[in-house]
């Protein structure tokens, strides 16, 4: 009989092997349905990734992108339940006829949140809104969403997101990735990616990972105009504001593991290079690259928010006081290091 230490050796040797051969799985399947969607079919003639935002510190980060009129207007009704995806969701109709994507789980808040600062600083977002409790007239015989709503069809803590009507939205294999989009090396990209980290979304996939589900589409809108416009953007930010890392210690709206890797957000600057501590699903295309200009040009907006207005941001999403408090304090400080990375440069040392 095998000694224990040959067992234990054949068990992490065979779930090795089983999680090499997951990833080859789905690395094949994502190849294949790239290659099969040829070309992504864009037909807008111009493409955008960020807007200016205006002025930053007036925007009201209780509504978001959605704007004052935006919110979901009760009642809602059932329109069909979704079966892909990591969490419980339905679309219902509202009041007003828009039909809004209704999603449960550990997401909800922390993609609530985070669009709300995304958009802040100029990059394109959907309208999500957090609704604490309410009534979805007719759904019943749910599949995984009936854990989420009563038999009276009464629920809580959901977030709501818009699907808007006259846009073409390419999800999926017609997405886009980090290192091949119409704005590689531009500042713009680069911004984003420094949200992904402040934030601390780890679930950065894009289009190469399309078996697994790719959170990068193109929506394409017709401009006052007439022209239409494509706008790249990121379509999950759910997997934020928690531990970033390994599928065993990352975390979601978890305020004390978010704010234990501060001193690890930023970890020095080389030859106006920034270098950075988050691990991702995709940790190169978020880290590599980004400059100390950079990291300037996004200060120029992100250094604008104020703490009230994170604060309110929070606060739409479903936030305690207590959690308000401390990802405010958090956040602020994570936006203070980039402001020293503006200010020093190369000069720049992490705190301690």
């Amino acid at each position: 009989m095998p000694e224990l230490d040959t067992l234990v050796l054949i068990v992490v040797v065979g779930v090795l092997a089983g999680i090499v051969c997951v990833y080859a799985y789905w690395w094949a399947v994502s190849r294949y349905k790239v290659w099969a969607a040829r070309e992504r079919p864009v037909r807008a003639a111009r493409q955008s990734l960020w807007r200016d935002p205006g002025e930053v510190e007036r925007l009201d980060f209780r509504v978001g992108p959605g704007g004052p009129e935006g919110a979901p207007a009760p009642p809602f009704r059932f329109v069909e339940e979704h079966a892909t995806g990591s969490n419980p969701c339905l679309s219902a109709r509202d009041a007003r006829g828009r039909t809004w994507r209704v999603k449960w789980g550990d997401e909800v808040r922390s993609e609530t949140f985070a669009v709300r600062l995304a958009w802040a600083v100029g990059f394109h977002a959907e309208a999500a809104y957090f609704v604490p409790e309410g009534e979805i007239e007719g759904a019943v015989e749910l599949g995984r969403a009936r854990s989420c709503v009563t038999e009276d069809c009464r629920f809580t803590d959901a977030r709501f997101e818009l699907d808007e009507r006259g846009v073409r939205k390419l999800f999926d294999e017609h997405g886009w990735s980090w290192d091949e989009n119409p704005f590689v090396g531009s500042r713009e990209l680069a911004g984003l990616k420094i949200m992904t980290m402040l934030l601390s979304n780890w679930d950065n996939k894009d289009v190469r990972d399309v078996a697994r589900g790719s959170n990068t589409a193109v929506f394409e809108y017709q401009l006052p105009d007439g022209t239409r416009e494509a706008r790249y953007l990121i379509i999950d930010w759910g997997a934020s504001m928690g531990k970033w890392g390994s599928p065993i210690t990352r975390g979601k709206w978890d305020c004390p593991g978010f704010e234990s890797q501060n001193p690890q957000f930023i970890t020095g600057v080389e030859g106006g290079v920034v270098r950075w501590g988050y691990t991702g699903q995709r940790t190169d295309e978020a880290t590599e690259g980004i400059t100390v200009e950079d990291v300037r040009w996004l200060c120029r907006y992100l250094g604008r928010v104020t703490d009230a207005q994170l604060r309110d941001g929070l606060f739409a999403s479903g936030a305690t006081p207590e959690e308000a408090d401390c990802f405010t304090r958090a956040i602020r400080d994570r936006v203070d290091q980039l402001r020293r990375v503006a200010e020093l440069g190369d000069n720049y040392k992490p705190a301690g």
